[in-house]
């Protein structure tokens, strides 16, 4: 399973799919819907937002595995 880093990676990613943009920590936290104060506070912590990431998954049809699991 990833950390905290890599997940946000992935989704950083996913964010940036088709586009030539840096995505930034606070484009991550508004596609969770959480603010970007309390994301910097999970950050810190290495915390991971599970519920808000599976719900974004949910909304994106995105697998979950592609976020949590490096490819096996």
């Amino acid at each position: 399973m990833r950390d905290f880093y890599n997940v946000i990676k992935e989704l950083k990613k996913y964010l940036s799919r088709d586009k030539k943009i840096k995505v930034l920590d606070k484009d991550v936290a508004d596609a969770l819907e959480i603010s970007q104060a309390n994301f910097a506070t999970l950050k810190s912590r290495n915390s991971m937002p599970y519920a808000n990431i599976l719900i974004f998954c949910q909304k994106e049809k995105l697998c979950a595995r592609e976020i949590f699991f490096a490819d096996l």
